[in-house]
């Protein structure tokens, strides 16, 4: 399976909370909720086009716990989302939780490297695509052990100054090319990259000739 990585995040770089205002308030954040202004049919239709290609997901424990605390409520049989993450396979990269509810979820836990190895073997398996949601520390682990195929990163037209951010000061650099490009009506940039290898670096010639 590819693994795929979906976040959303302002021109600041924060993806803390894009859903409602109490979705994570962690170290005081008091502005959740920032993407709902700029949802709408067009953005609705790339989640689904995106969520149809999903055989599993692979999940942090955080985002985790705000997924099985909503979607299994939601049974609506026309409902993109909730019909695949309540069906497929749900894998939780956790140490700490021991008994998950929701239906068909496996916890991974254990060293780094037993860690690394779970999700390799979650990605030899034949299928569409293992996708990774928000779950932004699970995501930087991720990146370090370059697990990740592609980044799907939907950049919302606003700065908001404070939050967690998701390329943080430790994460490997990485060169990337760019797979596919879209735009809502909204302003919102939706952009895919798959990453090259690390960075080529280089300099312009100042001098006059």
């Amino acid at each position: 399976m590819k693994l795929t990585f979906t976040s959303f995040l302002t021109l600041d770089g924060v993806v803390q909370a894009p859903g409602a205002p109490e979705e994570d308030t962690g170290n005081g954040f008091t502005q959740g909720g920032w993407l709902v202004p700029f949802a709408d049919d067009t953005s609705g239709r790339y989640v689904a086009e995106w969520f149809a290609d999903v055989d599993a997901f692979l999940l942090g424990r955080r985002t985790y716990d705000i997924f099985a605390s909503y979607w299994p409520r939601v049974t609506d049989p026309d409902n993109p989302v909730a019909t695949r993450l309540n069906a497929c396979p749900k894998y939780v990269v956790s140490n700490t939780l021991k008994n998950p509810e929701w239906h068909n979820t496996t916890v991974i836990a254990g060293a780094e490297a037993d860690v690394v190895d779970e999700v390799q073997a979650l990605k030899d398996r034949a299928g569409g695509e293992l996708q990774v949601h928000g779950s932004g520390t699970l995501a930087l682990f991720l990146m370090g052990h370059g697990l990740i195929d592609e980044y799907r990163l939907w950049t919302f037209p606003v700065v908001l100054g404070h939050g967690r951010r998701l390329f943080t000061d430790g994460v490997p650099p990485t060169s990337f090319e760019l797979a596919d490009t879209r735009t809502t009506p909204t302003g919102v940039m939706v952009n895919s990259y798959r990453p090259t290898g690390r960075p080529q670096y280089g300099s312009f010639d100042l001098t006059d000739e």
